[in-house]
């Protein structure tokens, strides 16, 4: 389950979190806000933006991943310059101090890699890599090397929140690609909008990632967000862990 850290009161925050926990999630992925949000929609570009707009930013997201951490393993997802800002040892040192297993940077510079990598090595924190479609072979390789935890294969190659048509069969190829290039578990999000689509997806990879129908709730409806989170935990049983993120 993909929660943007920070939307609600820490009270309320942690209530949603047990709920969702409750309803069927089996692993959060906490948000860490950011202002250029590029490879998201415009449903948690606005859930970013209330984030950012209470302030504490940092701490907000630590004390949403000890909630969650207390609950479910979780990671936290957040863009590069975040962490350039804060420093990639010392971020990756609180986030693991927080009790979370892992972080994604999503948009990980090339530069930038093996110094993140060895900060978050350091920290007991896995590294887990979006992994563009596009790659190459020899950069899908490169990606994969340096990852741990997980590879992340998108569903959509449109931001988050994409609710268009779903290429199954190009997703298909590229699980195959993956895991010709690395034994990691492959994980799928972005654009997995409905429990049907979910469905779909859930046999070519190891999780499933929902994310935008549960924050859309979160922002407007909040207790309809552990109720979706179980109408896609059942979607998917008996397939992949249930993650979430779309």
């Amino acid at each position: 389950m993909f929660v943007p850290a920070g939307l609600h009161p820490a009270r309320a925050e942690r209530r949603q979190l047990d709920q969702i926990a409750r309803a069927g999630a089996d692993l959060f992925e906490i948000g860490l806000a950011h202002h250029d949000a590029g490879l998201d929609g415009p449903v948690i570009q606005a859930a970013y933006r209330r984030a950012l707009s209470r302030g504490y930013v940092l701490a907000r997201a630590l004390r949403a991943v000890e909630h969650a951490a207390g609950l479910r393993p979780t990671v936290v997802m957040t863009y590069w310059d975040p962490v350039h800002r804060h420093g990639p040892e010392r971020l990756a040192r609180l986030l693991a101090d927080a009790g979370a297993a892992g972080a994604m940077v999503v948009d990980l510079p090339d530069d930038q890699a093996e110094r993140w990598q060895a900060a978050a090595k350091d920290a007991n924190l896995s590294t887990p890599r979006l992994v563009p479609r596009h790659l190459a072979d020899t950069g899908l390789a490169t990606v994969a090397a340096g990852a741990s935890g997980w590879l992340y294969a998108p569903a959509s190659t449109a931001p988050t929140g994409y609710r268009g048509p779903l290429d199954v069969p190009a997703l298909a190829d590229f699980t195959t690609r993956l895991r010709a290039a690395s034994p990691l578990p492959v994980v799928s999000g972005v654009g997995i909008f409905t429990p049907a689509l979910a469905e779909r997806v859930a046999p070519l990879v190891d999780a499933v990632v929902i994310g935008t129908p549960v924050v859309r709730a979160l922002m407007t409806a909040p207790e309809q967000a552990p109720v979706l989170t179980t109408a896609f935990a059942h979607a998917l049983y008996p397939y992949a862990t249930t993650e979430t993120r779309a």
